[in-house]
């Protein structure tokens, strides 16, 4: 099993940023690697509520994930296991937490995505992810400029 971690500063107080990573509002903004669409987000954001959601890359494919929220801080962390629909992607169970810490600028958000299946996985979810991340940090600074 592996994990990665990827850190980002975003302009936007830690509630902001903890609203939109644990409502199906927030996360319709940013789920996914690319410019494609959140086809569906659902969202329960308490201990042992789950979370479903899809999405569809810029080249096609459809991707759903689900899971249940083992731990819920707010306005400070999130952790919820993870399962690819398909099993296609990764057919192991794994977990994500993201942390989020004040910083003069906005938040700090720590993202970690542990016990992924091996290193090829973790590539693929750490690239993911990293789309993910850039869409969240574009949607909250240009959502504070309104």
């Amino acid at each position: 099993m592996t994990s990665l971690t990827l850190v980002r500063r975003i302009r936007a107080r830690p509630q902001i940023v903890f609203d939109a990573v644990t409502t199906a509002e927030g996360i319709a903004q940013w789920w996914g690697p690319d410019a494609g669409p959140v086809l569906i987000a659902e969202c329960d954001p308490r201990v042992g509520g789950r979370y479903r959601v899809r999405f569809r890359r810029l080249e096609g494919s459809e991707h759903e994930s689900s899971g249940e929220f083992l731990e819920i801080v707010p306005p400070e962390k999130v952790v919820m296991s993870w399962r690819w629909k398909s099993g296609a992607e990764d057919p192991n169970e794994s977990r994500v937490e993201i942390t989020l810490r004040p910083i003069p600028e906005g938040t700090e958000l720590t993202f970690t995505h542990a016990q992924l299946r091996d290193e090829e996985s973790r590539r693929s979810h750490e690239e993911g992810w990293t789309g993910a991340l850039r869409k969240l940090e574009a949607w909250l600074e240009n959502s504070a400029q309104r």
